[in-house]
Formats: structure tokens, C-alpha cells, sequence
């Protein structure tokens, strides 16, 4: 599933995200989701979300429901 509807993800959910730093070589980080940035229902690019560790990204994809 893609991160780019907001209903998909919800704090605890583990993702793959693309750091702001990987958006041209496309490396994508794992991580549980901490808390969710982009407030709009959808976004082009990924829903835009904390990790619990820290790390802010878009959602390129979600692993588990």
C-alpha cells in the first residue's frame, strides 16, 4: 500500500519513508510511525510523518496494517 492517503497511517504502523536527504538516490528508511505532518486526507508525494526515532520523511509505503 502506498503512503499517500492519510487514513492509511496512524501512529504505530511500521513504513518505509523517503528522508528529505535520499529524495534523488530513493533510499528508503523502516521505522514505526510516531506521530503524522501532513494534516490533508491526501498527498501527491506521501503523507509526511515522524518515526519514533526521529526521523522525518514521506511514507513511500506502508508494511503492516
Amino acid at each position: 500500500m502506498d503512503g499517500k492517503n492519510r487514513k492509511d497511517i496512524y501512529p504505530g504502523v511500521l513504513v518505509d519513508i523517503i528522508l528529505k536527504k535520499d529524495q534523488r538516490s530513493g533510499n528508503l528508511t523502516r521505522g514505526v510511525v510516531a506521530n503524522l505532518l501532513t494534516s490533508s486526507a491526501f498527498h501527491s508525494r506521501g503523507i509526511k510523518v515522524r518515526l519514533e526515532d526521529g526521523q522525518v520523511g514521506r511514507v513511500a509505503q506502508v508494511i503492516e496494517e
